[in-house]
Order: C-alpha cells, then structure tokens, then sequence
C-alpha cells in the first residue's frame, strides 16, 4: 500500500466523499493508502478463491465472497481482496436488495500478497477485522505458497501444502487445502 497523503489527516467522512480510486485507497488510521495493483497469481487466486467460497455457499445461503468490497467500519475504510459474509449478516436495503455500503466487518477477511505491498500493513488489516468481528482471515503468499490463518484469541498459524484451511462454520462441509489454492495458478 502507498500512503497518498502523509501531512493531512482526512476524516473518515472526508475520505468518503473522494472519488474511488484504481486500484483502491483504502483509510485506516487517519491516513489514506493506494492498494497495490493486482499482477497475475493475485488475479487470478482472488478470482478462483471466490468462486469457490460462492459455489460452496451461495445455493444453500450459507456464506458470500464479495471481491474488493469497501467495509467501513470501527473509523476505518477497508478494500479486503475477498470478503466473505455470512448470509444472514449481508446487509440488505428496504427493497431486499443487497446494499451498496457495507458498515461491518467481514465474517472471513482474505488478503493475497502482492510484490511491492508492506506486510505488516495488510497484517494490521486482518487484525482489525478480527478485534471488530470477524472470525477467520487469510494471508495468502503466492511466492512460498503457504497461507498464514489469523482467528480470533489465536496466535497466527502458517499453513501449507496438504494441510487443511480452517473455513466458517456455515461451509462446514466443504474443505479446503492450501495446494487447492495454488492449484490454480498452473495453466500448462
């Protein structure tokens, strides 16, 4: 992430009537941050990994998987790569129909690591989600294909290979491992 304005301390408000940016600025403490653009195994484990959290969830009403969906919320303005909610906790308007601002924290905070992004920062991310509700995150790193599992009162546990990721409590029947993930990324 790169920070837009160092010298000036926007109010959330503030930052909320700005133009959208691409890629996407993201506030969290009072500063404004640009998220990397998204490069090739990004992409394309943003776009996998999604679907099949909605394949898994979305026929039974289970679970959604929202990608680059702005969360506000405990003063901050987040663009998680994929974030998924619960069915019942997807906020909806006075018509039915899923709404356009998202003031909660994700059930499941998803990050992929990006060349040139500042880890700790994407860290401080999934952290706060998780002090304000959410109960599982991912950290995805492409390059040493392991995924970094964050829960709630739990230390970070690094998982690899054939091991088996945690998942929400809905998607209980569906599983996932890490060589699932980066399966993805082979095309020959």
């Amino acid at each position: 992430m790169t920070l837009l304005r160092s010298n000036l301390a926007p109010t959330l408000e503030e930052f909320l009537k700005l133009p959208e940016t691409k890629p996407a600025s993201e506030y969290i403490d009072g500063k404004i941050y640009r998220k990397p653009m998204p490069q090739g195994k990004h992409s394309t484990i943003q776009i996998e990994l999604a679907s099949a959290i909605k394949q898994a969830g979305k026929a039974k009403k289970l679970a959604y998987a929202f990608t680059e969906l702005r969360c506000t919320f405990a003063g901050r303005s987040i663009v998680p790569d994929i974030a998924v909610f619960e069915w019942q906790n997807i906020p909806v308007d006075k018509n039915g129909q899923i709404a356009n601002k998202f003031t909660i924290a994700p059930d499941w905070i998803i990050e992929i690591f990006s060349p040139n992004q500042a880890t700790n920062q994407v860290i401080r991310k999934i952290v706060l989600a998780l002090k304000n509700g959410t109960k599982l995150g991912y950290f995805i790193d492409p390059d040493d294909e392991s995924v970094m599992v964050f829960q709630p009162n739990q230390l970070p546990d690094v998982k690899e290979k054939q091991d088996i990721l945690p998942v929400l409590d809905v998607l209980q029947d569906w599983q996932l491992k890490v060589a699932d993930i980066f399966s993805w990324l082979k095309f020959v």
